[in-house]
């Protein structure tokens, strides 16, 4: 039965689903028992990789015990090659069957993740793979399969390009009854073959590397953080001079005192970091200065590197939001922006949470895995528009509230109210979600930069609120100011969408010297007075 579905469906594969078939001659001198070690993505994959093989080598793969539960369809997959295995446990009886198989010169097929991964890059192995290479001491050919995650959705079968490669067989010594430290080594040394025949095939790859540009406080912190979660990591300084401290210190005395730098971050001038080849590439950097640092690096960013942006404001000089900024200018294969109270110390203590945004559902995946082992909270959003429509607000209403304590309490209290109101009306029309700022990327972010007591907003505010010309402030607070740079485009962009913008517009004037902070709050009550009058 085996034969006969094989000679119908190659053609229907070879023309439906315009199969691609690589390597086949590792496969072709093949004499005894053979083991097929594969991804898996969907059910189709036992009959694309079987079909690779020789004619003269019919397969035999584990399949889940629950198929074998219709009499009919169990006997169907029997006579196809498949015997079951309850996953999730440790099936000796399985495991012996796929062992008799292997002696006896048959082929087995094992899908070594011990589930379908329909999406993403590759999941962890088990250790299966390496104990039957063990026992049996045959031949192990590491395959990879793409696109028969597409075909299926629910009972139609559509016809969607699926690939499959073989690698070169792998052999190991023969133990009877190997360890399972010993099984694990021969599974971690099979599972890097599968995982190169998959990347050979466009498939998504693992974060390995990854470069952080800005060593900023945030910026060392996400480089700490990225080395914690097992990444190879460049952290990019501006001058010689910083990196020269940086590696002398063993840390960021400057931004991020008494925060040890991992040794297996690298810390290099930004300019000689090399960016084609990373996987994730991080932006550390103010909004007023990303368009300087996207210029140095938009041709040197391969199409299979990410971008994580840790950038809190818009983008000068038309006010764009900082992945529509970047997405425009790069070429890269996804986006993330990151979002929620950063604050960079309590993120490396593992006591924080944040919010990891992103249009790209499998970035999402990896790299909040990524910060999940970390030891952060990590929070995953697809409202990318929203997350840094809320980080931009937060500061501009942070900045609010501070300029505007010093005539009371409740006039702050109106001051970050009106500018968070407007803000929210004009991300909503732009597209992002009401419940992104209800929840930590907004309201949650908003407090803590509020009560944040060394805040750069807030002591930006108060400075402000006391007469202190804007041009001065940085100078004064040791570190750019988002609230500063960005409310004077939030103010252009929400009033030039047709959303009422007096509160930021009076804001944006107070920071230009064109009014003082007393004819701001002034205008603030006003404008409640005339909405709670409407």
């Amino acid at each position: 039965m085996y034969i006969v579905a094989r000679i119908f469906l190659t053609p229907f594969f070879l023309a439906y689903f315009r199969w691609g078939r690589t390597g086949r001659p590792n496969a072709r001198h093949i004499r005894g028992g053979l083991i097929v070690a594969a991804n898996h993505r969907s059910f189709l994959d036992p009959f694309v990789v079987g079909g690779c093989l020789p004619w003269r080598r019919p397969m035999n793969y584990v399949a889940k015990q629950e198929l074998f539960r219709n009499p009919w369809q169990g006997w169907l997959l029997s006579r196809l090659g498949a015997f079951p295995i309850r996953r999730g446990e440790s099936d000796e009886e399985s495991m012996e069957t796929a062992r008799m198989v292997v002696e006896r010169g048959g082929t087995v097929c094992i899908f070594p993740e011990g589930t379908r991964i329909r999406r993403g890059t590759l999941s962890t192995p088990r250790r299966g793979v390496g104990r039957l290479a063990l026992q049996t001491g045959a031949r192990v050919i590491p395959a990879a399969v793409i696109g028969t995650e597409h075909v299926r959705r629910g009972w139609r079968i559509r016809p969607r390009k699926v690939r499959v490669r073989l690698g070169r067989p792998m052999t190991f010594p023969r133990a009877e009854e190997p360890s399972k430290a010993l099984a694990e080594t021969v599974t971690a040394r099979i599972w890097p073959n599968v995982q190169l025949q998959w990347e050979d095939l466009g498939g998504l790859p693992p974060l390995r590397r990854a470069a952080v540009i800005g060593a900023g406080s945030w910026g060392t912190a996400v480089a700490v953080l990225l080395a914690r979660g097992g990444l190879e990591v460049q952290l990019g300084a501006r001058t010689p001079e910083a990196v020269a401290q940086l590696i002398e210190d063993g840390e960021n005395r400057r931004y991020l005192p008494e925060v040890s730098l991992p040794e297996s971050i690298d810390v290099r001038l930004a300019s000689q970091i090399e960016l084609d080849g990373l996987d994730l590439i991080c932006l550390a950097i103010p909004s007023k200065n990303l368009p300087q640092a996207v210029g140095a690096i938009a041709d040197r960013v391969g199409g299979r590197s990410s971008i994580l942006l840790m950038t809190k404001g818009l983008i000068p000089p038309q006010g764009e939001l900082p992945a529509d900024y970047v997405s425009q200018r790069v070429r890269a294969r996804a986006i993330a922006s990151l979002g929620g109270p950063a604050h960079a110390r309590e993120a490396v203590s593992g006591s924080a949470a944040l919010v990891l945004a992103s249009a790209d559902a499998d970035l999402r995946q990896q790299l909040g895995e990524v910060f999940d082992h970390a030891g952060l909270v990590c929070e995953r959003s697809r409202d990318v528009t929203g997350v840094e429509m809320a980080g931009a607000a937060k500061n501009a209403a942070a900045l609010a509230a501070a300029a505007a304590e010093p005539h009371g309490l409740n006039a702050a209290g109106i001051a970050a109210a009106e500018i968070w109101s407007e803000c929210i009306e004009y991300a909503i029309s732009r597209g992002a979600e009401l419940e992104t700022f209800s929840g930590l990327a907004g309201v949650g972010d908003l407090t803590a930069t509020v009560m944040a007591p060394a805040g750069r907003n807030r002591r930006a505010g108060e400075l402000l609120g006391t007469g202190t010309p804007a041009a001065e402030i940085p100078a004064q607070i040791g570190q750019a100011s988002e609230g500063l740079d960005t409310t004077p485009l939030l103010a252009e962009a929400v009033a030039a969408s047709g959303v009422s913008a007096e509160a930021l517009s009076g804001l944006a004037d107070l920071i230009a010297g064109k009014i003082d902070a007393a004819e701001w709050v002034a205008g603030l009550r006003r404008v409640e007075r005339a909405r709670r009058a409407a």
